[in-house]
């Protein structure tokens, strides 16, 4: 099993007094599954993704991950654990204006010491970026930024992805589109895939599906 998540629990302070934003998530994910996680706005879907990316600490539970114990790390281990084992592709793309996309697609393969020239060549080709190489970002459209971030993310070769509203700004053709590479992408690397997103139809496509309600798996 690459990911198990046990009772996991956050709190947010707010205003009002204490704010259970998960309370008590079980879920695993098997080395290349895809599952799509699916709630209303609020249900704790993104702190979910974040906690299992090691972008935060829960208050109570377990994440294992790739049989290490992410919950018992601190900020280095799970900088560690965000660098070697797991990528994450964001709605909002996140490029460097200032690198050409070839080098932002290496940029993550690189800071994990894993670049692959060969490989990177590959995702930009199956991406359909190679004649868009030496551009920067901002010359490129919304969908093809998009499959950059995605490529960039793939390059080191995680062994889990995760993806919030991964095609969250894009128009509902091109997203179908954008999907399926990744699907295949991710298929060929042998990663899991934990995908949020607000699409039943996109959601469909993958293998399990489950749904957050007030911060319980519904």
């Amino acid at each position: 099993m690459l990911l198990t998540v046990t009772d996991l629990r956050k709190t947010y302070a707010t205003a009002d007094g204490p704010f259970d934003v998960l309370r008590g998530i079980d879920m695993t994910l098997d080395r290349g599954e895809t599952l799509a996680l699916t709630g209303e706005s609020g249900s704790g879907k993104s702190t979910l993704l974040h906690l299992i990316g090691g972008l935060d600490a829960p208050d109570g539970g377990q994440i294992m991950l790739d049989g290490e114990d992410l919950t018992a790390m601190d900020d280095n281990g799970r900088a560690r654990m965000r660098r070697d084992t797991v990528g994450v592709v964001f709605q909002q793309f996140n490029l460097i204006p200032s690198l050409r996309i070839a080098d932002n697609i290496a940029f993550q393969a690189r800071l994990a010491g894993r670049h692959d020239p060969a490989w990177c060549a590959t995702l930009a080709d199956r991406m359909g970026l190679t004649p868009q190489l030496r551009k920067y970002p901002e010359q490129l459209s919304g969908g093809q930024q998009q499959r950059v971030a995605i490529a960039r993310t793939l390059a080191p070769r995680p062994k889990l992805v995760l993806a919030d509203e991964p095609t969250g700004n894009l128009d509902e053709a091109t997203a179908a589109q954008v999907l399926a590479l990744m699907l295949d992408l991710v298929a060929d690397t042998g990663a899991g895939l934990l995908m949020v997103t607000h699409s039943d139809r996109l959601a469909g496509q993958m293998m399990r599906r489950l749904h957050l309600a007030q911060g319980q798996i519904a």
